[in-house]
């Protein structure tokens, strides 16, 4: 991608997450991205192809994420695994969260169907791992769909708060949310630990998927 097109994309992600879609003009991307609003259409399409291509690219990145590391060992590994990745992806990138989470509504039908379908696979990761657990019994939930929903909200939310300074390292604080999720789950054994290997190759991971936090 061209400096201009870079740019661009670090402008409209960071005005789609403070102001929202319909809340950033085209003047507005320009003005942030250096650009006159002629030259501007010659990196874009429409500002919906821009916003499209974003949420795109965010919700393929954890699609491909959750595939690496949630399908392998007992559910509770699994679990484990996903709430560190989730918890890890949204704390370093916490603007990609906010434009996929609260901007699907701004799509029109055919990329909405598009980014919804990505959605379903990455959450359809967590679901077989919640599936498998309550069928070895090793997770006692009701619920289980309910369940997966619950805990993606709560791994999402640390995009809104998570500050790198607080008193918990992001490690720590994702073995705190994996606890919290086994909990919710009804997994009653000792949760399983992240060697530092898995730990090193999550975190190699999200650097590598996700290389910038304005990109």
């Amino acid at each position: 991608m061209e400096p201009a097109g870079r740019r661009l994309r670090a402008a409209a992600l960071t005005l789609f997450a403070e102001r929202g879609f319909h809340g950033t003009g085209i003047r507005d991307l320009a003005q942030r991205a250096g650009l006159s609003t002629a030259t501007l259409y010659h990196y874009m399409g429409t500002k919906e192809d821009l916003l499209a291509e974003i949420m795109r690219e965010s919700m393929s990145l954890l699609v491909r994420a959750a595939a690496l590391v949630g399908t392998d060992g007992t559910p509770a590994d699994r679990i484990v695994r996903l709430v560190h990745v989730h918890v890890l992806t949204h704390a370093a990138r916490p603007l990609h969260t906010r434009v996929a989470d609260d901007e699907l509504r701004a799509l029109s039908e055919t990329p909405r169907a598009e980014i919804i379908a990505l959605r379903d696979g990455y959450e359809q990761v967590w679901q077989q791992a919640i599936d498998a657990g309550v069928n070895a019994g090793a997770f006692q939930v009701r619920e289980p769909g309910i369940a997966r929903m619950a805990l993606l909200e709560m791994c999402s939310g640390v995009a809104r708060w998570y500050q790198p300074d607080g008193l918990l390292t992001l490690d720590d604080l994702a073995a705190r949310y994996a606890e919290m999720a086994l909990g919710a789950l009804g997994f009653t054994g000792p949760p399983p630990d992240l060697d530092p290997a898995t730990t090193r190759e999550s975190h190699r991971l999200v650097a590598e998927l996700w290389p910038s936090p304005h990109l």
